[in-house]
């Protein structure tokens, strides 16, 4: 996902759950072997935003829309 033709965010995953469709961030796994998230949006409102974007696009591309 490129913003403002200024920077890009690489390797988001699209996961698809019970409840639809949603992206995962760009992460890395710790010494203990959970994730941690190394791009990530300040707030819900971007999540948000971000997370439509992304689907929609996703969706185009495989023909679901």
């Amino acid at each position: 996902m490129v913003f403002d033709e200024c920077f890009i965010v690489r390797d988001m995953k699209i996961i698809q759950s019970d409840e639809g469709y949603f992206v995962s961030m760009p992460s890395r796994r710790k010494k203990d072997g959970s994730f941690k998230d190394i791009v990530h949006p300040l707030n819900a409102e971007t999540r948000q935003l971000i997370e439509d974007e992304v689907i929609k696009e996703y969706k185009k591309v495989v023909g679901e829309v």
